[in-house]
């Protein structure tokens, strides 16, 4: 009797969830608290309501790391006429920049991307579950998905590019410290992944920048790309650097990867936190002017959920 119960009540909650769409506080948050309330049932309860989120997640990771290993063989492969059109190494890291930025907005803004949120990195994730706007096994899900996504992504890029990858000058797209070396690599890490989190916290909770928050996030990207790649690669992101450090076989240094981004994320996390307090933090999307459903916690001052999603 219990077991029937406990299966009705997953079935409707999760179908009542499914249709949550983010219109009126009235509406998402007496939902949102009516489920949150059961979240004991950790893992089962996350994979059978959350689970089209996760895999969105991993989608857009994926096609992310799909178009970037097409760019970086376009723009760094010895036989492509793109690469021997574009001499400046400058020029060619301005191009990447562009088309990078402009793939990692224009997945974001898909409905995928609005759903799940557009996070497609794990370091950003963690730091929205230090922030309290993401449940710990969701947190996880999304981890996970997030590194398989990558693996996928450029495992896919493998098969569809064969044996251009592989070339020393594209190298699977990996992120390796520059010429200055690791210590100059970790900083420059630690310093666009903290300027990052600190923009997208400041844009996304006030109510008239919120919805352009996926485009400066581009625009960061397109900029680190072009000025900071000399000097770590420009990764931010610990699940990029895995996929393509598996694929090429190569290790070297690939711990910055994972401690300075999510290092740097949290450290601006915890500044922003004291300085403007957690109820200001509204929720974990990076775009949250649709009418997707949202699994993350909301602030809790419904004066801003309201300005928000207006």
């Amino acid at each position: 009797m219990e077991e029937v119960k406990l299966t009705n009540w997953f079935q409707r909650n999760c179908r009542h969830n499914q249709m949550g769409a983010n219109t009126t506080t009235a509406r998402v948050v007496p939902e949102r608290r009516t489920l949150y309330q059961y979240q004991n049932f950790g893992a089962l309860w996350s994979l059978l309501c959350h689970w089209p989120e996760y895999l969105m997640e991993a989608a857009g990771i994926a096609l992310y790391m799909f178009c970037v290993c097409g760019f970086a063989t376009l723009l760094q492969h010895p036989d492509s006429p793109i690469r021997h059109a574009l001499v400046s190494p400058f020029v060619r890291r301005a191009c990447m920049g562009i088309a990078v930025g402009t793939t990692l907005v224009a997945i974001t803004m898909t409905p995928w991307g609005k759903q799940s949120g557009g996070h497609f990195n794990p370091a950003i994730t963690l730091t929205f579950y230090r922030l309290g706007r993401v449940r710990l096994w969701d947190a996880l899900f999304y981890v996970t998905a997030q590194f398989a996504g990558a693996m996928c992504g450029v495992g896919v890029a493998r098969y569809a590019l064969p044996g251009m990858l592989q070339n020393d000058n594209v190298c699977f797209a990996a992120t390796l410290p520059g010429r200055f070396g690791i210590v100059s690599a970790f900083i420059a890490e630690l310093v666009i992944s903290s300027f990052l989190m600190s923009t997208i916290l400041f844009i996304s909770n006030r109510s008239s920048l919120a919805r352009f928050t996926p485009f400066v996030v581009g625009v960061l990207y397109a900029i680190y790309i072009t000025f900071e790649t000399p000097l770590s690669g420009m990764s931010m992101n610990p699940a990029r650097t895995f996929a393509s450090a598996y694929h090429a076989g190569y290790w070297h240094a690939t711990w910055i990867y994972f401690v300075a981004p999510t290092m740097g994320m949290l450290a601006s996390a915890e500044v922003f936190l004291r300085a403007c307090g957690p109820a200001t933090i509204y929720c974990a999307k990076l775009h949250h002017d649709n009418d997707k459903r949202c699994i993350f916690h909301h602030g809790s001052k419904p004066e801003r959920a309201r300005a928000i999603l207006r």
